[in-house]
């Protein structure tokens, strides 16, 4: 059976390859249409609406063999033969995250060519493997948020064949995989649903295009469907859901669509046997989407917190321009070590007014996905330059002791484990030349009214901004790059062997910062452990109290009961 939802065509056509067209009836009132035809894997097929006579893409297309301008074609999903019935899955509380692009992890950007490394990111001790999103998009290469066809896999990562093996493959290493998908817009090139019906919601925009209407069922359908596509039919175990303060419904909706996806993912989650974790993208600073539903929550299992973020990137660079100016206060890394918000109804510089809400006491920490480093804080710089390229390695080992010791669950940049020396910057491929040339002027435009030098702007369309931002993996192995490799390797195994530091209450054991010569210091609780961050100029006398080192990024002076730590160095220390 074919089905489509176009309620605003008074004429639907299914065109295929050499054959005639077949028309379409409408079902009822709602807008749908179908045929009795059956499509065989791989057959291409797409749509005519009206009278016209150009094919459009499927809506919920699997495949887009010669791109999202072109006819789509049949995946049947169960062809797949699975090697991972044992697959259990595995929890968010306690693990690891390590977030991805596909097409700039690998020199080939394949997914194929990814399974290669899933050795690397299981030594390293990831749980989860999160990637950027793949969905078909225009172009060759793109960060993946400009994706028009959702139910598509990108073809030049490898298609969705390509997708079954990554997933089956990363289940027998024992990584779980999580799908970032972007539900809060739609890319400006191939967009075509508006022609099919009312997908968009007219006079209300987001920051990257018209916002979705989520007051049509049949919308919310296409969403929640794709949810299912992702969980069910390619086994993934978890969906990072982006910018989810862009998803816009009227105030009188029933039941709001974060809610109706985790209901329908936690029933789902039942009936496959494994945990599937929704986490949330939020820049609204609210635990809303963290309660569980019988408190009022939407019941998602995590959300990402860029306050903790913020709040180290200041400590460890000293950069206060923009939304990190609010974040140089003395306190705020303490406050987000045992809050997880530092704007948690505080003004906030940056916006103008007050901004956030407390989170509970009693949220499990781990709720909290926190990181120094990821695609946008990265990214969304005028060069894309990472820690790495201001940062000495010491600092870097100082931001790897402060990731993976953190209350909330660590999330990983791809390269970050060895301080990557490459950028990651902003790439697109759009064919059409006016396209390209918008984005490279606006882009520009927006660094500059930051006070940003312009010239520093990698022109997004050049192949090699995209080239730049490939990982180069020989480096892992030498130097100052092996070195912090080997430490991050190192934190990981404390994580797993000492349970004080996946303690989803010890955020709260307490915090403290000081201004010291030439920088600050931190002591930060994770129940009996402590953790201590040098990030002045001169050595940090500290008592030992009885406690044993556990790590040390440098080796401390003893005098007695007390530790001296040297400058930029930390150490973890807990009950011998």
């Amino acid at each position: 059976m074919i089905e489509v939802w176009a309620p605003r065509a008074e004429r639907v056509r299914l065109r295929r390859a050499g054959q005639g067209d077949i028309e379409l009836t409408p079902r009822d009132d709602d807008g749908w249409w179908d045929a009795d035809v059956a499509l065989a894997d791989g057959d291409e097929y797409g749509f005519v609406l009206g009278d016209g006579d150009d094919i459009r893409p499927d809506p919920r297309s699997r495949r887009q063999p010669r791109g999202v301008h072109d006819a789509s074609a049949h995946h049947d999903p169960a062809a797949f033969s699975w090697t991972d019935q044992d697959w259990t899955g595995r929890q968010l509380a306690g693990g690891l995250i390590y977030e991805l692009h596909i097409g700039t992890f690998t020199p080939e950007g394949t997914l194929d060519a990814a399974i290669g490394k899933l050795g690397h990111l299981a030594d390293l001790g990831v749980t989860h493997i999160e990637l950027l999103p793949v969905n078909a998009f225009n172009g060759t290469h793109n960060w993946g948020y400009d994706g028009v066809l959702w139910y598509a896999v990108q073809e030049t990562y490898g298609g969705p064949a390509a997708y079954q093996r990554f997933v089956d493959a990363a289940h027998a290493a024992g990584l779980a995989v999580i799908q970032d998908v972007v539900y809060n817009h739609l890319g400006p090139s191939g967009n075509y649903l508006p022609e099919f019906g009312p997908y968009l919601r007219d006079g209300v925009e987001t920051t990257w295009g018209a916002s979705l209407d989520l007051d049509q069922r049949a919308v919310r359908d296409h969403i929640v469907g794709n949810v299912f596509l992702w969980l069910r039919d390619y086994h993934v175990d978890g969906l990072r859901l982006d910018a989810v303060h862009a998803l816009h419904e009227s105030v009188d909706s029933p039941v709001h669509i974060l809610r109706e996806i985790a209901q329908a993912v936690d029933a789902l989650s039942v009936h496959v046997g494994r945990p599937l974790s929704l986490i949330a993208e939020s820049d609204l600073n609210d635990a809303v989407m963290i309660l569980p539903r019988e408190a009022g929550g939407h019941g998602l299992a995590a959300q990402w917190s860029d306050d903790w973020h913020h709040a180290v990137h200041v400590a460890l660079t000293g950069e206060t321009d923009g939304y990190y100016a609010d974040f140089a206060d003395l306190g705020a890394l303490p406050k987000v070590w045992t809050g997880g918000f530092f704007h948690d109804g505080t003004w906030s510089s940056f916006r103008g007014r007050d901004h956030g809400v407390p989170i509970p006491p009693d949220v499990p920490t781990w709720r909290l996905v926190t990181f120094a480093q990821d695609h946008d804080q990265i990214g969304n710089r005028a060069a894309g330059d990472r820690l790495a390229a201001t940062l000495s390695a010491d600092r870097l080992a100082v931001a790897a002791v402060l990731t993976l010791t953190t209350p909330g669950t660590p999330m990983l940049f791809m390269g970050e484990e060895w301080g990557a020396s490459t950028p990651w910057q902003f790439f697109t491929s759009h064919p059409e030349p006016e396209l390209a040339t918008a984005t490279a002027n606006g882009r520009k435009a927006e660094f500059a009214a930051m006070g940003w030098d312009e010239s520093l702007v990698p022109d997004p369309n050049d192949p090699e901004t995209f080239a730049r931002s490939k990982l180069d993996w020989a480096e892992a192995s030498t130097g100052d790059h092996a070195r912090l490799l080997a430490l991050y390797r190192a934190l990981a195994r404390l994580r797993r062997e000492r349970p004080e530091l996946t303690d989803p209450a010890s955020g709260a054991g307490g915090a403290a910062s000081a201004e010291a010569i030439g920088g600050r210091v931190y002591e930060l609780d994770r129940g009996a452990a402590r953790v201590l961050v040098n990030l002045s100029a001169v050595p940090w006398d500290v008592p030992l109290e009885g406690a044993e080192i556990w790590l040390a990024t440098k080796d401390p002076e003893r005098r007695g009961a007390t530790l001296s730590l040297q400058p930029d160095s930390a150490v973890i220390v807990g009950p011998a």
